[in-house]
């Protein structure tokens, strides 16, 4: 019995790792690629005008500076409860007509601003520059 139980458990864990290695992707492991294009659409015709309208302008005029990266841009805000939560609603809705963005909230130690960093695969930076007017 002591020998077999060390085989058992080797080919237990060998197993799954062997198939997963020759067989197909699933389904839930392809990764859906969107188009690199805002859809306003996505959103209710309310939160649209809310998003495009007041909540995004109200933001770029909290920027204090931005941050060209390679992949994207990173833009500097206020580190208040206001700016916070107009932020996280516009981040919150900005997932849905723009998926291709990889959006981080950041906040700096020691008191430190609040960065947005908006980045993204190929392409992403100059859908930014454009559509942000960087």
């Amino acid at each position: 019995m002591k020998r077999i139980f060390p085989f058992i458990t080797e080919v237990a864990f060998a197993a799954p790792a062997a198939a997963s290695a020759t067989s197909e992707p699933s389904s839930s492991q392809v990764e859906h690629v969107s188009a690199l294009a805002c859809n306003a659409f996505a959103l209710s015709p309310e939160l649209r005008k809310r998003h495009f309208e007041e909540v995004g302008p109200a933001l770029l005029k909290l920027k204090k500076s931005i941050r060209e990266l390679p992949d994207g841009y990173e833009l500097e805000l206020p580190a208040d409860n206001k700016t916070y939560q107009l932020l996280t609603e516009w981040a919150f809705q900005e997932r849905s007509c723009c998926p291709f963005f990889d959006i981080t909230l950041r906040f700096d130690r020691e008191n430190g601003p609040l960065w947005l960093r908006l980045t993204g695969r190929p392409g992403t930076k100059e859908f930014i520059k454009e559509e942000f007017g960087i």
